[in-house]
This record gives C-alpha cells, sequence and structure tokens, in this order.
C-alpha cells in the first residue's frame, strides 16, 4: 500500500480483474524435404513463394542437384501459398548428390570443423575456385557500443570467384554478421558461379568465421538422403525433430518421404510414424500424411490396415495424389500435403479453426492421380483416409475431414484443432498467474478470463449450444483447489467444452402422401 503523507490529489492504477486471452495463430505450416540451397537444417521462417525460391531454389533452375528429381518439397510449398497459406517454416535437409561441384571453407582458429560450404552454379565453367582473404579494422558505423567504449573490431572479408575463362567476380566488405554486408547473403544475390551455404546455423554457438584461403571446388563422391536425415535430432535442431522448438508450428508436412521411400513400406511406415510421434509429443500440431503414388482405392484401403496401422487423433491422411503444372508447364504428380495444409489455413481464416476443412476446392490441382467413385470413398472414409474428388461443374474438392484416430471423440479434425487452439490460447493468455498469490482472487480472475475467452469462441461458432452456459463450463474454486494442492502450489481449473461437429451425412427423408388422405 501506497504512504500518502502530502495533502494532494494521488492517481493509482488498479489492475483489472479480467485478463483477456488471445487467440493464438492456428495457420504455420512445416516443411521438411529436400531442396537444391538454402541453409541446411536451419529451420527458415518463409512467407511468400518468392522467398523460398531466393532462399532454396527454384525446380526451374539447372543447377539443381541430380538426386533433387522426385523431390517434393517445392511443390508443396507452392500448394501451400496457392491455397491460402500465409506463413511457413522450412527445413532442408540432405546435401549435394554425385556429381555436385562444391568445397568446404574450414573455421578460422583450432577447433576444426567447417565454417561455409561453395557450391558451384550450373553455369560455372571448369574449374572453380574462390579465394577468400580477410582484413581487420575497426567498424565504425555503430558508433560507441553501450558501455561508453570503442566499438570491437569486425573481420571484414573480400571473396573472390573464378569460373574457367569466364570473367571473375568479386566481393569486398563482407562480414559474417548479419545484414546486407553478410557474406553469403551477398555472395548467393550477386554471383553467378557459385552459393554459399552457412555450416550449424541453426546453432549459433557453433557458427565460427571462416579462415582465409583459396579453395577449388571439386565434384563430390556420394549423394542422395538417408532416412535419417529426415528424423533429424532435438538437441542440435535438425530435421523434423528440429522443429520442437517452434511453438507456433501447427500442420506438418514431409512431401520428400515419398522421394525415397515410396517403394519401401518399413522406411515410409517408420519415417511416418516418427510424423506422428512428434506431433504427439508436442501436443499443439498435426501431421499432414501423404499416400504411396500410384495405388489404387483397394490397394491403398489395404495398405493402411495391413501396412500402416496408424492411430492418433494428431495425424491425419490424404488420398490420391494431385496433378500440378510445373514451371515448365508440364503436368506432375505431386503428394497433397502441401495444398491441404494451405486448404487448412484457408478455411481458418475465412471460417475458423471450427470449420471443418472439407469440401473445399483445391486450388492450382489439375487432375487427380485416381478418381474415387462414391462407393469406394465410403471404407476408406470409415478408415480415416479422407479423399480429393472431382465433381463435374464444381471443381477438385477435398472430400473428407477425418483424423486417424479410432475414438469417435476425436474422429473430426476440426475438433482435434479446435481444443489445440484453445488449450494453446488459455496456456499462453494466463502466464500472468505463475508466482500469484494462491487464493480465492486469483481463482476468480481465472475463471472471469477464460469464460470470457470462451464466449467470444462460443460466439463465433465454434461451439454447440443456444448460451454459454450450454456451450461450455469454467469451474476454480476451493473444490478444485484443496489445501493439499495449494500447498503444493498447483492451482487447477476445470474446463469443459462441446465443439461442433460437421454435418458429415446430410439425410432428407422424402415420402410420398395421398392429397385428402386423413392426416395430410
Amino acid at each position: 500500500m501506497p504512504s500518502y503523507l502530502t495533502p494532494g490529489v494521488y492517481v493509482e492504477e488498479v489492475p483489472s480483474a479480467s485478463k483477456p486471452i488471445e487467440g493464438v495463430g492456428t495457420s504455420v505450416a512445416a516443411f521438411v524435404g529436400l531442396a537444391p540451397g538454402g541453409p541446411l537444417n536451419t529451420p527458415v521462417q518463409i512467407s511468400n513463394w518468392t522467398q523460398f525460391a531466393r532462399t532454396f531454389g527454384d525446380p526451374t533452375r539447372d543447377d539443381r542437384s541430380p538426386y533433387m528429381t522426385g523431390a517434393y518439397l517445392a511443390y508443396a510449398v507452392a500448394g501451400f501459398f496457392d491455397n491460402g497459406g500465409s506463413m511457413c517454416w522450412v527445413v532442408r535437409v540432405g546435401g549435394e548428390a554425385e556429381g555436385a561441384r562444391l568445397a568446404a571453407l574450414p573455421a578460422a582458429g583450432e577447433q576444426g570443423g567447417d565454417s561455409l560450404r561453395v557450391i558451384a552454379r550450373a553455369d560455372a565453367e571448369e574449374p572453380v575456385a574462390v579465394e577468400l582473404s580477410e582484413e581487420t579494422g575497426d567498424e565504425e558505423k555503430g558508433g560507441k557500443n553501450g558501455n561508453g567504449s570503442s566499438p570491437a573490431t569486425q573481420t571484414t572479408y573480400t571473396v573472390k570467384v573464378t569460373s574457367g575463362d569466364q570473367e571473375p567476380e568479386e566481393f569486398t566488405g563482407l562480414t559474417m554478421a548479419p545484414g546486407p554486408q553478410n557474406v553469403v547473403t551477398t555472395v548467393n544475390a550477386q554471383s553467378k558461379y557459385v552459393r554459399l551455404e552457412e555450416v550449424n546455423a541453426a546453432l549459433p554457438d557453433l557458427r565460427r568465421p571462416p579462415a582465409a584461403g583459396q579453395y577449388d571446388l571439386a565434384k563430390a563422391n556420394g549423394g542422395g538422403v538417408e532416412a535419417g536425415a529426415m528424423t533429424g535430432d532435438v538437441a542440435r535442431r535438425t530435421g523434423i525433430d528440429g522443429l520442437a522448438a517452434i511453438d507456433e508450428i501447427t500442420m506438418l508436412c514431409v512431401p520428400d518421404i515419398m522421394a525415397f521411400a515410396a517403394n519401401d513400406d518399413d522406411v515410409l511406415r517408420d519415417l511416418q510414424g516418427k510424423m506422428i510421434a512428434h506431433c504427439e509429443n508436442a501436443g499443439d500440431r498435426m501431421a499432414i500424411l501423404d499416400p504411396p503414388p500410384g495405388k489404387l482405392p483397394s490397394e491403398i484401403l489395404e495398405w493402411r490396415m495391413n501396412t500402416a496401422g496408424y492411430d492418433s487423433k494428431f495425424a491425419t491422411f490424404y488420398y490420391p495424389w494431385i496433378e500440378v503444372m510445373d514451371p515448365r508447364s508440364q503436368p506432375i504428380m505431386v503428394p497433397p500435403c502441401g495444398h491441404v495444409a494451405g486448404l487448412w489455413a484457408r478455411v481458418d481464416t475465412s471460417r475458423g479453426v471450427h470449420k471443418a476443412p472439407a469440401n473445399e476446392v483445391v486450388r492450382r490441382a489439375n487432375g487427380l492421380g485416381f478418381q474415387v467413385t462414391a462407393a469406394e470413398q465410403g471404407d476408406l472414409n470409415k478408415n480415416g483416409i479422407n479423399c480429393i474428388r472431382a465433381f463435374p461443374g464444381r471443381g477438385i474438392r477435398v472430400w473428407g475431414a477425418r483424423t486417424l484416430s479410432s475414438d469417435p471423440e476425436w474422429r473430426y479434425i476440426n475438433v482435434r484443432r479446435l481444443v489445440n487452439f484453445i488449450s494453446e490460447s488459455i496456456m499462453e493468455g494466463t502466464q500472468w498467474a505463475v508466482f500469484e498469490p494462491n487464493d480465492s482472487r486469483l481463482w476468480m480472475q481465472l475463471r472471469i478470463s477464460t469464460s470470457n475467452f470462451l464466449t467470444r469462441v462460443w460466439r463465433d461458432g465454434a461451439l454447440f449450444g443456444a448460451s454459454p452456459d450450454q456451450a461450455f463450463y469454467v469451474k476454480c474454486d476451493a473444490e478444485t483447489n484443496p489445501p493439499d494442492l495449494v500447498e503444493a502450489g498447483q492451482v487447477t481449473v476445470q474446463i469443459g467444452i462441446a465443439p461442433v461437429k460437421p454435418a458429415e451425412f446430410i439425410v432428407f427423408r422424402i415420402s410420398q402422401f395421398q392429397v385428402g388422405a386423413e392426416g395430410a
């Protein structure tokens, strides 16, 4: 309590008993796969196709690695943005294939290891070499440091690139610091002959400046990507597991599982199982699984029942593959996950996460790998396989909205995602309560904040019921918080919600009646 000693007027700020809870985002996808360039094993935030092409390479470029044939990451990301996605995270895995011309630039100092990799572009003539020289001087742009001392010295680099008899390139005044003069950013944007990749870019503690010297690019001996590269490692922030540290992700797509596992059911089942495990461990995202290519409905049903016996409320499965036009105006079949993720994002924006992401047009899809009939979809739908179908005059549409869970409570995608949305929103919106006095006033504040938030959710049409009392309940009092829990430092809030379920089967009962007959 403040002390009032001098006569006068005083103004105090009184905190509100109601602290509003804001809804979290639900439309952020993550893609893991193969790309011709860009940072390796580094989650990169991408907000449009142009940014993806500039960072990871465009499939129309001739300098893509040989193993890029049959890779689908670029098509999945393009499908995501075409269908309404606005932001995603992309992780490039793997390395360069046999025949790629490259060189490793070792890190300066005695710790060893590599700092940068140099990869030749298709237009570079043999032989290709990169010369790196450094010059240390005072960086004057930043003025004085926060403690009043002179700014620290920075190492600036000059990069010279030679390519056969072509005109040499030279880039000066480059640094390893982020910004327009960054050595990787500058060379990749301006060089016609090479591109650079930063090793261990996802782990700042392991990023080290390169050693000066001349480096000749040689052809790589090995190639391809092993299945383990897709899974990655949580500690080193690589592969699928490296996405665990990014909380905002709500959808996981790995289209390039098919690049090397489509003909190996064991590898495919193992990798998709790891996708599901990642989403279940995170508890706030869903895996969008692709089917093996080229299978008939009966074959995909048998594969689903006997090979891929997934049972998870955090996973979905879509069939069949879709046909799109590649940048060379040639038709190509691609996995549907990227287009589906964009469609989810579009529905979230236009209607809300509570709307089932089905009966929606798949944009930029020109055809399907197989046209499923209504009779064939019956068994597929019952087993959690969401079909993509073409309807005359209505286009190609997603015609299913089920998870892979056998639990009827979690049968529908929108129910699972709605609960994810509510859980994450409440968790993030009540962080202020941590270490507050655990008494009836805190319980009242939590009840009010949560009830106000759920009322807004109900008004948006996400909860079933004619009134908020029918749609949800919130209980936080002495009954849910007995003395033993209070002594343990815990607060328990019980919440019940009635989510809306999709009208999956619309039934009209039609009968004839006699005019003038009794009861007519």
